[in-house]
C-alpha cells in the first residue's frame, strides 16, 4: 500500500511540475496587435495586421469582437450569431432586400421570428449602418 501511495505522490508532483512549466510558457494575455480593433485589417494572406488590407468581415469581424453591419452582412454571416440560425438569417436578409435596408431597430423587430430576446442579441452583435440602397449621406 505504501508503494502505491508513493507512486501516486510522485505522479502528482510530476503533474504539478508540468503545470508550472506550462504556465511559465503560456502566452501573455496582452493583445497580439498594437492597434485599436477598428484599425485591424486583413492582409492578402488572411492574417490580421495593423497596416494595409481589407477591414475584417463576417466571421473574422466576430472573432475580433467587432459587430456586423445588419444592412450589409450576408445570411451566412448572420447565422453565426448566437440564437439566430440559418432560417432567421435568411429572413432578415430577405426583409432587408425587400425594404431597401433597416433604418431602425423597430424595422428589425418587425421581422417574423425576431422577438425581444433575439432583438437584444442582434443589437449587441450588429449595427445598423447605412443601407446599401440609401445612397450618399449629405
Amino acid at each position: 500500500m505504501a508503494g502505491r501511495t508513493a507512486a501516486l505522490a510522485a505522479v502528482a508532483l510530476g503533474l504539478m511540475g508540468v503545470g508550472a512549466v506550462a504556465r511559465l510558457q503560456w502566452p501573455d494575455s496582452a493583445p497580439a496587435l498594437d492597434c485599436a480593433p477598428e484599425a485591424v485589417r486583413i492582409g492578402p494572406e488572411g492574417i490580421a495586421t495593423c497596416g494595409e488590407g481589407l477591414p475584417p468581415a463576417g466571421a473574422q469581424a466576430l472573432a475580433l469582437g467587432r459587430r456586423l453591419d445588419l444592412n450589409t452582412a450576408t445570411a451566412e454571416e448572420l447565422a453565426l450569431l448566437p440564437g439566430v440560425g440559418p432560417s432567421l438569417a435568411r429572413r432578415l436578409v430577405e426583409v432587408r432586400e425587400d425594404s431597401g435596408g433597416f433604418t431602425s431597430w423597430d424595422d428589425v423587430d418587425a421581422v417574423p421570428g425576431v422577438g425581444s430576446a433575439k432583438l437584444q442579441t442582434l443589437q449587441a452583435a450588429t449595427v445598423l449602418g447605412a443601407s446599401p440602397d440609401a445612397g450618399p449621406v449629405w
